[in-house]
């Protein structure tokens, strides 16, 4: 169907617009017509057209034209034509060119087709599922989910109506109940909305189907999809505590009443039983147990609410949170037998659903312990004939009564416990006396050992209340004769033949008698008629013929025999038979004879069938077959005899309970008439236990017992068992409810504890017996017990709390909840009422049937500051009963039943829109209030748009649910000066909903009116951040015809940062601006003409409004931030220069070059103006600026300053803190893993591990040294890469020093399990720290260190055991222990001065090969010393110097070539000198530069240049205290320098110089310090004439220098010293002098003016005052481990430091040694004492010419090192050599040219020199040898030149000759001389 619109018009500029349906069109032949004619004049086919038709800008050709038809087409071939995305063609606009052929005039008309939109696109959700979490207290009415609004819900491509989303709610077939849950009123927004109250308890989430549809105007058109919206429901607090156990009463979830017990004893105190133990423990919790968060779970509260008796509360307490009961005082059970109390547990937050339970207390009587027997098992005796009423004994002899004690722990045991006794059986043969203490057992009826020997029972005691554990009784019956012998036969009847010879048996008689021992021991003898033929054995019986008797036929005897027993004579007991017999001829006709005619056997009844009990075997004199046979007695056949052998069988089993005894009358016949005899045999069969017990059926089986009692009588059941003995005693137990019921001995059944009927009304029994087998037998009987009901259970509610809604306004007398409460009880009549009377007024409680009504109707106004609810507590009781009522809270809620509709503040609303307004312009705001009350779902205003009314209104405009602003929907494009009507419905969410309705009128404006902007878009230069208030920004600029614009700002300057003049449009700054918070702004600026604004109306278009972008420029107005305020870092000693320390970052909230930092930093002045560390101007990395050799525990603090824009902004600082370490701080952690890996996680595992340090040390800084593969094995010297060493250490801020190895080592190692734990993340599974050990170095030099001697440890145990003895000896001791001590000493040192062997290298060729030139000076110097010696302490002191020098030589011979001359290639640092300090040596106060004291500027000069030299060679002058410092101790570390060129050895070995001997050489001099007064040496002193003059010989010189240096040692220990000053170099040895921290005002700068040996002495001398002060102990530490200190001693002594000073200076030649490499400024300290100077032997001509004149030899001298050249050991040796002066006005003198040096004699090899050394005696030997010889063969000759001043200024300076080897050859020269001449001597060496 062609669907056409007033499809177009011409316009004024010449346009047509026609409309079409987009995929709708219909079609004729040649396509989809879109305009049917366009009127055009003129004819464009035929013959002669007048105008010719074409078309422009026909973009993608979608329009054909038909020029003669003048129609236009679609062309839509083989393609759609689509308004939506992704076509969007929602318009096609062409020109039709119409030329006029006649005239050649073109007129365009340009045609404009509108596509209209077809419903052909469903909504699309963006989410496949929403979700929503709601909780449960959630008022229904409450909007619950706005998800779907904005571009959140469904979206719909369509336009209009078929683009608009309407949302419903369907029909969930898997979640029924969903749908009327909850609902969407308003479907346009989508917005979901409660309509069901939500209960988490029964459902915790719904399925919400929502969907969406258009709004197309055809119902059947309309498209739809549907999404899952999954609402969770969360849990609220609605439900009050419930206590525990709870168990639900079935198909509710309503909890069973319940009952806690608990027993008490009377009488106790309450110390004993605190706090009680209740069954089950009371326990409440809340029922909403998923209160989110967990912290607004609110705690349960216990009280006890009500209770009985009405005193309890004097006797109970119960906790308030723990519910722990406790016992106040003790409870007399004559006053109260027990408590029932109700307990209530309700909420902290007061809310008002409290749970109730009972709490039943039963006081135990005070006698509540069992009753015992003093003995388990009881033995008794009693004499079968006792009469009845015998007490049974205790013993066989029957002298003491059996005494039965039985006690009860609550009776006093000298008092009656009345105890009943009972027995389980024989109750009728023995009774027990029932009171007193002891108890005894009597005979009740007589009896007989001969029937029952043993009688067993068990006995057990009761007091009522507890019964005892049975106990054993065994009575043994004791024999009387009460029995005699007894023959079978009364007489008998024997025949006898002639042929029988004596002693041949004639019949055996037997005589049975019952009692036993003597008393059933039977004797025979025969009374009468024997005639002396016969003889009885009088124990057989056996009769037999006389000896030498002959019978003769015919004879007959009447023989009487008498059976007694062995009883006593008094009560024997006998019978008497008689025997006859008949003598017969011999013939064959005597019958069989039985051994004997009696015979008696035991057979148990357990016999198998078949067994042959005895042999009757008879005896038949003639031979005769026998025939055996059963007589009598065997009535059931129960026996075989075998007829021919005379065997009895058993031949039927037996039965001892039916027959226990057979006597049988056995006959033998040989077949003849009278050929027969007969025998008896006599069978008890004894008893097996082969029968259970038996129950007696008649005693009742249906029991019943009153509940709630304990100990009450429940029945008796009796049990036998036929068996006998302990067979057949019985014994009782229950099978089953043992902790309910009990059963004694005797079959009583009590119960044990209190029965609740209402818990169980009927038990089952089931009762056991056992008889006492060793493998008894059962049986069990089954016993029925009900439990009576007494009146002890109150009613209890169905629910423990109610809540109910009320609507408001409810008429009085409406019932609103039925209330119902059940008793257990039986019988019970429950009635109702309300307990709060408060409540009373508002509520009425029916009092049989729980209906709750109003009595007045409630008003949810009248609650205007509270929530609007009631909370009362009602109670039922059993009116019938005693039991305190039951308990209930009802909870009602007043429901605001919306009273109000909204109203709006104006009936009629008016707004004005552009013709081209977007989507979503603001046209008005319509408003509406509610007077219902604030914050209620009735008061809350919502609006949406009436689309009945005015529907298409309402298609194009819209409202704001909640703002109420009004809106355009769509894209306008409407007529100007058109007027919409548009009706607002204003809606509550009140039950029910309320309305109100306006009218918004909204007229489209005319274009003219509104302004247009000259730029769509401004962006102005970006404006500084600190740009003043007022600064313009830029101007915007729009215009109308004839109208006056105002500007505004519509969004983006929510702020109020801008402002904008409403006039001008100049927009200017209005707030200050801040680039690092807003870096630029989008504002949108709006033009409307002034008419528009009056009318208080604004009209947003296209065209009146503009974006105007404004950048933020930044600006340095941030200065920058530390990451931390103080860096602390550390350093190794042996850090190499420019080594890494530590980073330090600024940040800063600028940027560009605003951010980036320049770093510098700020040093103190550090000694030597050095500056430490460097820092990489733009990383902040700090590295090292010098090296720090033996500057262990020295810490570095200074600033570093970050400064932003590269150095040109601003700046701001931190503090630094460097602490220099080794590897004595540090510990290396061990972990199984790569070092790679700990590497990645470095930051990490540090941080965890400083965490543990700083546990004990707050603030302490983990420092990491290395990550490297473990290193393991001897000397760890292998290496595993699966594994890594870790090296950290760690500073301590407060001392700013590395804490202590050890301490490190305690703070890791126990805490390393919780380390390796939390390393593991980082380490991987399985990654640990395997240990903490010392790192390599520090282990290896305490492997290698050597145990000390025992002989000074002898020495001085021996020097205790004589001054016990006798104080004489002490001094005797003393020396003798100094000298061994020397000796041992010179031993040592020699000893270590051996060179090691050299397997590799050619022996020595000779001794200055061997030792070195320093040793060759060491012994010189030794011989000289050990001439002059005086005293033993002096020795001592000489000793040291030696020892020192030593080492130094040792270290010089290492470090030399074969030849002799020194490899310069010593370390900077060979030695150390510790000072070791008295106090703590963390101490704050740094050694490196001066901390908190200001130094003047010549101060500093002079601490930078000064020399640090050493002090003299008196002990004494090393005797000083810093009093500058105040006493603080300081543990300094003196680094020492070695100048390569000029320093052929240094110290290697420990030299300690003991404080006790610096202490009496410091008193000597204190003696001997006003004796001499000089302390120079005079260029005019007899030294120095006698070596200048010819005539002294070498040994001469040597002694001669040796008192002169004896007698400096003299003068340095003057207190009034003076020095010598001259303009020259000379050697200073000043005290204290290297001392960093002192004060200004006590550094005096006073330089020594030296002068060589060859200018006169100028006095120099700075006069001070010495002081005491405490001996300082030296330690020199080996170079190769100078981490490594020796252990200090006991008492440290306190570090020199800079003070009152006396200098000493000695005029010797020193060479001025050239400027060397600088080093770290040395800290005070105070060196061991130099060796003096010596002269050595004239040398051979050297091949250089040598600075003196050939016959004056060189003297080797001791130069120190100073601070402005390389520090050298303090005992380093330089030779007189010609050297290289500092720049001086003085001149040096000339030195003539050396004379013809003749060649050096070729050296001899020698092998095996210092083999033989055995001692220093030996040495001194040697040197002595050698010196005579050389004095005798080297003459200084006479014409020595005069001494001259080095200060004379036309001398010249001489050539330098630095060369080491220059002094070796002189000394070679000498050593060579002395080997050729004495061989002897230097072998003997």
């Amino acid at each position: 169907m062609l669907q056409r619109f007033c499809l177009w018009k011409w316009l004024a500029v010449g346009t047509a617009v026609a409309t079409i349906l987009a995929r709708g069109l219909a079609q004729n032949d040649e396509g989809t017509i879109l305009v049917d004619n366009m009127l055009i004049k003129g004819t464009a086919g035929g013959p002669d057209p007048t105008i010719e038709l074409s078309l422009k800008d026909n973009v993608d050709y979608w329009v054909i034209l038909d020029p003669i038809s003048q129609r236009l087409y679609l062309n839509s071939t083989g393609r759609v034509l689509d308004r939506d995305p992704p076509m969007s063609i929602q318009s096609i606009v062409v020109q039709v060119q119409c030329v006029n052929k006649k005239v050649g005039t073109i007129i365009n008309h340009e045609v404009r087709i509108v596509v209209r939109d077809r419903n052909d696109n469903s909504p699309q959700f963006q989410q496949e599922r929403y979700y929503v979490a709601v909780n449960e207290l959630t008022p229904v009415g409450t909007t619950i989910f706005t998800g779907f609004s904005g571009n959140n819900g469904a979206t719909d491509i369509d336009d209009g109506p078929n683009g608009q989303i309407e949302y419903v709610i369907q029909y969930n077939p898997n979640d029924k109940t969903s749908n009327r849950t909850f609902d969407i009123p308003l479907t346009l927004s989508g917005a979901v909305v409660l309509r069901e109250r939500l209960n988490y308890e029964e459902k915790t989430r719904y399925f919400v189907i929502v969907q969406a549809n258009d709004r197309a105007q055809n119902l059947n058109e309309r498209r739809t999809s549907t999404t899952t919206l999954t609402v969770d429901v969360l849990d609220g607090d609605d439900l009050g505590p419930m206590f525990l156990p709870c168990v639900l009463v079935n198909n509710t979830r309503d909890c069973r009443p319940l009952t806690y017990q608990a027993s008490l004893p009377e009488l106790t105190d309450p110390a004993h039983v605190n706090p009680i133990s209740v069954t089950p423990p009371i326990q409440a919790i809340d029922q909403d147990r998923n209160i989110q968060p967990p912290s607004d779970r609110p705690g349960i509260l216990y009280s006890i609410l009500v209770g009985t008796p009405e005193d309890y509360p004097q006797y109970f307490h119960m906790n308030l949170t723990t519910a722990v009961l406790t016992l106040l005082k003790p409870i007399n059970r004559d006053l109260h037998q027990k408590f029932d109390l109700v307990i209530k547990a309700e909420q902290d937050n007061g809310h008002p659903l409290p749970a109730f339970a009972n709490l039943h207390v039963e006081v135990l009587d005070e006698n509540n312990q069992k009753p015992y027997f003093t003995r388990s098992t009881y033995e008794g005796f009693i004499l079968e004939s006792s009469p009845v009423g015998t007490t049974i004994s205790d013993n066989q002899n029957l002298t003491s009564p059996l005494q039965i004690v039985v006690l009860d722990n609550d009776v006093e045991e000298t008092k009656d416990p009345q105890l009943r006794l009972f027995l389980n059986d024989y109750n009728t043969f023995f009774t027990v006396t029932q009171s007193g203490i002891t108890r005894y057992l009597t005979l009740l009826q007589p009896v007989d050992r001969e029937v029952q020997q043993l009688y067993t029972f068990s006995m057990a005691a009761s007091d009522g209340v507890q019964e005892s554990a049975p106990v054993t009784v065994n009575i043994m019956v004791i024999d009387a004769n009460d029995n005699s012998p007894t023959f079978s036969n009364i007489s008998y009847n024997v025949k006898i033949y002639t042929d029988m010879r004596p002693g041949e048996g004639v019949i055996k008689l037997t005589a049975v008698d019952a009692d036993e021992g003597p008393n059933g021991q039977i004797v025979y003898e025969i009374l009468a008629g024997d005639q002396g033929d016969f003889i009885i054995n009088d124990r057989t019986g056996l009769i037999t013929i006389a000896p030498g008797v002959v019978l003769s036929v015919g004879r007959s005897y009447a023989l009487t025999v008498k059976a007694s027993d062995s009883a006593p004579p008094a009560q024997r007991r006998s019978s008497i038979t008689t025997v006859y017999i008949e003598v017969l001829p011999p013939n064959n006709q005597s019958p069989p004879r039985f051994p004997q005619l009696m015979y008696s056997l035991e057979v148990s009844e357990a016999m198998r069938i078949g067994a042959v009990l005895l042999n009757l075997q008879a005896f038949d004199r003639e031979g005769d077959p026998i025939r055996y046979l059963i007589q009598n007695g065997d009535p059931q056949q129960v026996f075989n005899l075998s007829q021919s052998s005379g065997l009895l069988a058993l031949g039927k089993p037996l039965d001892r309970e039916s027959t226990d005894r057979y006597i049988l009358i056995v006959t033998a016949s040989d077949g003849r008439p009278d050929g027969t005899s007969t025998a008896t045999v006599n069978i008890v069969v004894t008893d097996v236990n082969d029968n259970g017990p038996v129950f007696d059926m008649f005693l009742p089986k249906n029991l019943s017992v009153q509940e709630e009692e304990a100990n009450a009588f429940v029945g008796q059941v009796r049990a036998t068992d036929p068996d006998a003995g302990v067979n057949g005693q019985v014994h009782y137990s229950l099978a089953n409810f043992n902790n309910l019921f009990r059963i004694t001995s005797n079959g009583s059944i009590y119960t044990a504890v209190k029965l609740n009927r209402e818990v169980r009304d009927y038990y089952e029994l089931i009762v056991e017996a056992t008889d006492g087998a060793v493998d008894p037998r059962r049986s069990t009987l089954t016993l029925a017990v009900k439990v009576l009901d007494i009146d002890d259970n109150s009613p209890v509610f169905t629910n423990a709390s109610y809540t109910v809604c009320v609507p408001e306004n409810l008429p009085p007398g409406t019932v609103f909840l039925q209330l119902e409460a059940k008793d257990v009880d039986l019988g019970a009549d429950v009635n109702y009422r309300i307990r709060t009377q408060e409540a009373l007024q508002y509520f009425a409680l029916n009092k049989y049937t729980g209906e709750l009504s109003l009595l007045k109707s409630l008003d949810y106004e009248s609650f205007a500051e509270t929530e609007a609810t009631f909370t009362f507590l009602v109670e039922a009781f059993d009116s019938k009963g005693t039991m305190p009522p039951g308990l209930a809270t009802v909870t009602v809620r007043v429901k605001d039943m919306n009273d109000y509709s909204p109203v709006f503040s104006k009936k009629l609303y008016r707004g004005m829109v552009a013709p081209d307004a977007v989507k979503g312009t603001v046209i008005t705001t319509v408003s509406a209030e509610d007077q219902d009350p604030p914050g209620t779902p009735a008061s809350r205003v919502r609006y949406k748009v009436d689309v009945v009314q005015f529907p298409y209104s309402a298609s194009i405009f819209d409202v704001e649910e909640d703002s109420g602003r009004v809106v355009t929907r769509v894209n306008l494009n409407e007529e100007p000066s058109t007027v919409f009507k548009l009706v607002v419905i204003a809606y509550d969410d009140g039950d029910p909903v309320k309305f109100n309705t306006t009218t918004v009128e909204i007229a489209v404006l005319q274009p003219s009116v509104i302004p247009r902007f000259t730029q769509d878009e401004y962006r102005p230069p970006p404006v500084s951040e600190s740009a003043p208030k007022g600064t313009v920004v830029t101007v915007v600029t729009a215009a109308a015809l004839n109208q006056t614009i105002v500007y505004s700002i519509v969004s983006g300057n929510e702020e109020g940062v801008f402002a904008i003049n409403n006039r001008t449009g100049v927009i200017s700054v209005k707030k200050s601006l801040d680039y690092e918070h807003v870096k630029s702004y989008e504002l949108r600026v709006q033009a409307d003409s002034l008419q528009v604004v009056r009318s208080n109306l604004r009209v947003p278009s296209k065209s009146n409004t503009a974006k105007v972008f404004i950048e933020v420029k930044d600006e340095n107005d941030h200065v920058p931030v530390f990451t931390k305020k103080m860096y602390i870092g550390g350093v190794s000693e042996d850090a190499k220069m420019f080594s890494s320390v530590l980073k330090v970052k600024a940040d800063d909230k600028d940027t560009g070059n605003y951010s980036a930092m320049q770093y510098r930093l700020i040093i103190p002045p550090i000694k030597d103006g050095k500056e430490g560390f460097v820092i990489e101007a733009y990383t902040g990395l700090i590295k090292t600026a010098m090296l720090f050799k033996n500057m262990r525990r020295s810490y570095f603090k200074f600033q570093v300053i970050a400064t932003d824009d590269y150095g040109k902004g601003l700046s701001s600082k931190a503090e630094v803190l460097v602490s220099v370490v080794n590897q004595l701080d540090m510990q290396v952690i061990v972990s199984n893993v790569p070092p790679t890996l700990v590497e990645q996680n470095k930051d990490q595992l540090i941080g965890i591990l400083e965490r543990y340090v700083q546990d004990q040390i707050p603030g302490a800084t983990v420092v990491v040294e290395s990550i490297g593969a473990r290193r393991f094995g001897d000397g760890y010297s292998e290496e595993d890469y699966t594994k890594s060493d870790l090296m950290v250490y760690a500073i301590d801020p407060q001392t700013n020093r590395a804490i202590m190895r050890n301490e490190l080592f305690k703070f890791l190692d126990g805490k390393l399990l919780d380390i390796n734990k939390e390393f593991q993340p980082y380490l991987g599974q399985g990654g640990r720290i395997l240990e903490i050990r010392t790192p390599d170095v520090v282990a290896n030099v305490k492997k290698q260190a050597q145990a000390v001697g025992y002989t000074e440890g002898a020495l001085l145990a021996l020097a205790v055991i004589i001054i016990l003895c006798c104080m004489p000896a002490i001094l005797i001791v003393m020396v003798s222990y100094r000298q061994r001590q020397a000796e041992c000493a010179k031993t040592a040192r020699i000893q270590m001065a051996l060179p090691a062997g050299k397997p590799a290298s050619t022996a020595a060729n000779n001794l200055y090969e061997e030792l070195g030139d320093s040793t060759i000076l060491f012994l010189l110097y030794h011989f000289q010393q050990s001439r002059g010696k005086k005293s033993v302490l002096e020795e001592g002191d000489r000793q040291r110097v030696i020892s020192s020098f030593a080492s130094r030589a040792i270290e010089a011979h290492k470090q030399s070539n074969i030849n002799g001359s020194l490899n310069n290639n010593l370390p900077k640092s060979s030695s150390n000198i510790t000072f070791l300090s008295d106090e703590n040596p963390l101490t704050t106060q740094n050694p490196l530069y001066v901390e908190g004291v200001i130094q003047s500027p010549a101060a500093a000069e002079f601490l930078r240049k000064r020399n640090d030299t050493l002090d003299t060679l008196s002990p004494s002058g090393l005797v000083l205290r810093d009093a500058s410092l105040g006493g603080s101790h300081r543990a300094w570390t003196v680094p020492t320098h070695v100048t390569k060129r000029h320093v052929p050895g240094s110290l290697s070995r420990p030299v300690v110089m003991d404080p006790i001997q610096w202490q009496q050489e410091r008193l000597k001099a204190e003696n001997e310090g006003t004796e001499d007064q000089h302390s120079g040496v005079d260029i005019s002193s007899p030294l120095f004439q006698k070596l200048s003059g010819p005539k002294l010989t070498v040994k001469e010189k040597a002694r001669q220098f040796e008192q002169q240096a004896l007698q400096e040692m003299k003068q340095v220990r003057s207190p009034d010293a003076k020095s010598i000053r001259s303009p020259t170099h000379s050697i200073c040895f000043q005290e204290g002098e290297n001392v960093l921290e002192q004060s200004p005002k006590s550094v005096v700068p006073s330089p020594c003016l030296r002068s060589s040996p060859l200018s006169s002495p100028t006095p120099c001398a700075e006069v001070v005052e010495p002081e005491a002060s405490a001996v300082p102990s030296v330690v020199v530490t080996h170079h190769d481990y100078p981490e490594e200190l020796s252990p200090p001693p006991t008492r440290k002594p306190t570090p020199p430091s800079f003070r009152i000073k006396k200098s000493v200076c000695q005029s010797f030649l020193a060479p001025q040694t050239k400027e060397v490499t600088g080093s770290i400024p040395d800290p005070p300290k105070i060196p061991p004492p130099p060796p003096p100077l010596l002269p050595p032997p004239s040398p051979p001509p050297l091949p250089s010419p040598p600075l003196l004149p050939p016959h004056l030899p060189p003297l080797p001298t001791v130069s120190l090192s100073s601070s402005s050249s390389s520090s050298s050991s303090p005992f380093t040796t330089q030779h007189l050599s010609p050297a290289k002066h500092s720049k001086s006005p003085a001149k040096q003198p000339a030195v003539p040219p050396p004379a013809t040096v003749p060649e050096p004699p070729p050296r001899r090899e020698l092998k095996g020199i210092l083999k033989n050394i055995q001692n220093l005696a030996a040495i001194e030997k040697s040197v002595a040898n050698m010196y005579s010889q050389i004095d005798k063969n080297h003459v200084l000759p006479k014409h020595v030149s005069k001494l001259k001043t080095v200060a004379t200024p036309e001398l010249p300076t001489p050539e330098p000759l630095s060369e080491p080897s220059q002094q070796n050859g002189n000394l070679s020269c000498v050593v060579e001389e002395l080997e050729k001449r004495f061989p002897s001597q230097s072998t003997a060496l």
